[in-house]
Parts: C-alpha cells; sequence; structure tokens
C-alpha cells in the first residue's frame, strides 16, 4: 500500500541510519555529556547568527510542551490558533504538564494574525484571568500554509511589544525553508523567534527533536524542565548522531526539497480536475483537496491516507509527501484520481 498518510510514516534516511550506527561502536557518557551530543549542539547552534542554547528530546510534542514550560508560570497562557498542533493533536499534554492554558483564535487559512490576540491583552493585570505569556505558531501550519518571514517577525514585534514571547511548532521548519528559499537563521533568528521546536523526526530522522532556545532569560531552565518532563534521553548520542548526519551537507533542506516537489507535482497533475477543491495551493510536502466519497472509498483501497471531514457531497482528504516519495509513487496517485475522473 503507498503512503500519504504522513511524513510519520516514512523511512530513516540511510545516511541518518548508518550515523546511528556509527554511535554504537562504544561507550559514552550519558545525558547528553558525551562528545557526539557536544558536537550535534554546537552544529545546531551555527545555524542561527543569534545566542541560543539547544535541549534534545524524544519527540515533537515533548519539544513544544518542555520548550513552551520553560517560558512559563501555570497561571500563564499560550496563544495559539484553534487547529495548532499544542491545541488538537497532543493530547492536552500541555496543560497537564505546564498547568498553564491555551487561549486559542481562529485560525486565517491555518495562521494567526495579530488582531485576533488583542482581545485577550485586556486580561492582563486581571487575577481571575489566566495572563498571557506566549504566541505560538506552527511553520509549516497544519493546513499546510506557510508564514512569510515578514509575518514572522510582524508576530515577534507585536508580542514583544506587548511583554510577550514568541514560539514557533517547526516539525516541518526544513520543509518551510525550503518553500521559502530562506536559511533556518533568515526565518527564525533574524526575526526575533524566542523559542523554536526543531522537527526531525518527519525529514529523515528516526526519531528526536531539538529546542533551540533564544531566550537567554529563560533557557537555563530548560534542562530542568526536560528532566521533569521526562525527555532527559540516557543515550542522547542516538538522537544526536542523527542531527549531525541532517545538517551534514544540508540534507535537512535537501530532503525538505524533494517532499516539496513531490507535492508540488502531484498537484500540478490534478489540479485541473473541476470536481476537486483545493484548501489552497501546496506550499510546502502538504495538501488539501475535497473530492466526491466515492472517490476517496475508491483511493483508499490502493493509497493510505487521512481524510479530515465527511460532508454529504463529499470529504476532505490530507496527503502528505516525504523524502522517499518517489516520484513513480507520485505519478500512480496522479493517474488514479484521473482514472476516477474519466469514469464519472
Amino acid at each position: 500500500m503507498k503512503t500519504f498518510k504522513s511524513d510519520n510514516t516514512a523511512s530513516v534516511h540511510p545516511k541518518i541510519m548508518e550515523a546511528i550506527v556509527r554511535a554504537n561502536q562504544e561507550h559514552a557518557i550519558p545525558y547528553g555529556d558525551d562528545p557526539i551530543t557536544k558536537e550535534a549542539v554546537e552544529k545546531i547552534k551555527a545555524l542561527f547568527s543569534q545566542p541560543c542554547e539547544v535541549s534534545l528530546v524524544l519527540n515533537g510534542t515533548g519539544a513544544n510542551v518542555i520548550g513552551l514550560s520553560s517560558l512559563l508560570k501555570s497561571y500563564e497562557a499560550v496563544i495559539c490558533v484553534d487547529t495548532a498542533h499544542i491545541n488538537v493533536d497532543e493530547c492536552g499534554a500541555f496543560e497537564r504538564y505546564t498547568g498553564a492554558k491555551l487561549l486559542t483564535v481562529p485560525h486565517i487559512n491555518g495562521k494567526l494574525v495579530p488582531a485576533e490576540i488583542d482581545k485577550f491583552l485586556l486580561d492582563i493585570g486581571n487575577e481571575h484571568h489566566n495572563q498571557p505569556k506566549v504566541i505560538s505558531i506552527s511553520q509549516i501550519t497544519e493546513l499546510g500554509t506557510l508564514y512569510s518571514t515578514e509575518e514572522i517577525q510582524a508576530l515577534a514585534d507585536y508580542a514583544h511589544s506587548h511583554d510577550l514571547l514568541l514560539h514557533v511548532d517547526g516539525a516541518r521548519i526544513a520543509n518551510a525553508a525550503a518553500a521559502l528559499g530562506v536559511s533556518l537563521n533568515e526565518m527564525i533568528g533574524d526575526t526575533d523567534v524566542d523559542i523554536l521546536s526543531f522537527g526531525g523526526a518527519k525529514n529523515g530522522m528516526m526519531y528526536g527533536e531539538a529546542i533551540v532556545s533564544f531566550d537567554q532569560s529563560t533557557s537555563d531552565s530548560l534542562k530542568y524542565a526536560r528532566k521533569q518532563g521526562m525527555q532527559l534521553m540516557s543515550k542522547m548520542r542516538y538522537i544526536s548522531a542523527q542531527y549531525i548526519a541532517l545538517l551534514e551537507d544540508h540534507l535537512y533542506l535537501e530532503n525538505a526539497h524533494i517532499a516539496n516537489n513531490a507535492m508540488k507535482m502531484l498537484y500540478e497533475e490534478i489540479k485541473g480536475i473541476e470536481v476537486l477543491e483545493f484548501m489552497s495551493i501546496p506550499y510546502g510536502n502538504m495538501m488539501f483537496v475535497k473530492m466526491p466519497q466515492s472517490w476517496i472509498d475508491s483511493l483508499l483501497k490502493t493509497f493510505y491516507f487521512y481524510q479530515m471531514t465527511w460532508e454529504e457531497d463529499g470529504g476532505m482528504i490530507r496527503l502528505v509527501t516525504s523524502f522517499d516519495t518517489t516520484l513513480e509513487e507520485v505519478d500512480e496517485l496522479a493517474k488514479a484520481i484521473k482514472k476516477l475522473q474519466q469514469k464519472n
């Protein structure tokens, strides 16, 4: 069965698997004090021109929750869109672990706009309400759209002008950088983001994410939050080795370009089919498209993807490509959709 369900279903990139095997040759000091981890941390720091601290964790939810917890007190709150991963797909982990609150606003094509935040600022200083402290966005968004560097800068400026911080959930940050044609430093460091979840598992790694904190006043608390949050891995070198390989020769961007281009090719092949309704053009490696339910049922016999909505006249599906998606697989899906068009 061909899978377009998630980049989490992809294999591990061979170069990353080789790096894991190399890290497995000898004993090493645990909990991140090994040479491999020190090298990985320095390589991640070198991506940015601003001073930062790096903490490696096991997964994306851990990166978001631990990163945010280092910025917050339990009576404070994070503002995010209603579709945010931390709000929808992390099983309340943020609230349970931090004791803080998520304040959601309606999304605009998956994105958060400053005007939607204003109403929460009225609660500042009111002891009966959670105090806004952090704005959190996803890049790429959960709906496959992109923030421009100008939009990120505007959100950072807005946040800082109101004594708030800006967090970026970057599970697909490499896909965003590849799509925008900018470096991570231009997209994150230069735009004054305070903390980043730097994704790896969706871009060729087996597991592991990195928290990158630019907020010097709270970055020291990360190591304690990571331990309390059960994200301090004893054999951390196996995460670290993956990041070294991912950053070597810009493999993270190469993987992202492959995934993005595969999705672009699929869109170009099927965009002319009138019955299809696209939420937007695919900016990265995700596409949301509405089609008749009979088409969805037929495609699911051969292909693997998420159906997001069920409606009388059809449903919305999500298609995701990965670094190991082949052009042949894209062509096969495109032909299957075109064949359904011919039958109708």
